[in-house]
């Protein structure tokens, strides 16, 4: 496993491969890797002849006052559990040669509605930075394949229609969320919660599965719903910052003929911002 940090060999390698007929699988994060990291990889791995994994602390996702400072960076146990998986490249960016003239001069995607709407209210310019990372790593590395988690769904969905949009040359899979056997979604983030927090912390999927099950049993007050269980979270401890029903396929919100719906939460336990979704698919009557 070759461990590249420029982008001057990453494209001489790159252009080795592409000669030799070879199918490449992409893999962006931002270290701190945990199974669910691990589970997109086993997936690449499957598709492809070689894999590539980006491991970069992307500054212009994080908003002010968010985490950027503190986000673990384990870089050294990180190349360790993916040469185990048979990585062929960690890219290892540097910031000031991803962004050379700051962020403030950086030029960026935006997708528009998509980015703006659930997480993008609560978190303005955030897609804006994932899609602008995205792209560039997309332009840098020339993947066939990309692998994503479902658990940032919103995020997957974005980068599909970026894709899509700019008629980039490869297709983008999701990989269903990796959870503790409690249900919590695995997060880089979770190792921010004391051990309090994380023994409340899988109330977060109870609630979202007991919504799912309201709504296959065809509860359509969907306002009600949300309001019984935001009050639900909030006296456990939680600060609820939304739970949303949309349609999975648009992330707008649902019509009648719409099936296939996705419950969307994000809640505050203290500082740290846990993120979930599940997808309800709807019987036609």
């Amino acid at each position: 496993m070759q461990v590249i940090s420029d982008i001057l060999p990453l494209r001489a390698i790159r252009r080795e491969w592409q000669l030799a007929g070879k199918v490449i699988a992409f893999v962006p994060t931002m270290g701190n890797l945990h199974q669910g990291h691990l589970q997109l990889v086993e997936q690449a791995r499957k598709a492809a002849d070689i894999v590539v994994v980006s491991i970069f602390v992307n500054p212009m996702q994080f908003g002010a006052n968010e985490d950027l400072e503190s986000y673990p960076r384990t870089l050294e146990q990180d190349c360790t559990a993916l040469e185990a998986l048979g990585v062929d490249v960690v890219f290892t960016p540097k910031a000031s040669d991803i962004y050379p003239r700051g962020l403030e001069q950086q030029t960026f995607v935006e997708v528009p509605g998509i980015s703006y709407m659930i997480c993008g209210a609560s978190r303005p310019g955030h897609f804006r930075g994932v899609a602008t990372i995205v792209c560039k790593l997309f332009n840098m590395v020339q993947p066939n394949h990309a692998f994503f988690g479902e658990k940032d769904f919103q995020q997957l969905q974005v980068i599909k229609a970026m894709v899509s949009d700019l008629s980039m040359n490869l297709q983008v899979h999701g990989v269903a969320t990796a959870r503790d056997k409690d249900g919590l979604a695995l997060s880089s983030r979770n190792g921010y919660l004391s051990a309090e927090q994380r023994q409340i912390a899988p109330n977060l999927y109870r609630v979202m599965m007991e919504i799912a099950d309201h709504i296959e049993l065809g509860r359509r007050d969907f306002s009600k719903l949300i309001q019984g269980y935001t009050e639900e979270l909030n006296s456990l401890g939680f600060k609820t910052d939304y739970i949303d029903i949309r349609c999975a396929d648009t992330l707008l919100p649902p019509g009648h003929e719409d099936s296939n719906l996705v419950i969307l939460m994000a809640a505050f336990l203290g500082k740290t911002r846990l993120i979930d979704n599940v997808s309800v698919s709807l019987q036609s009557e």
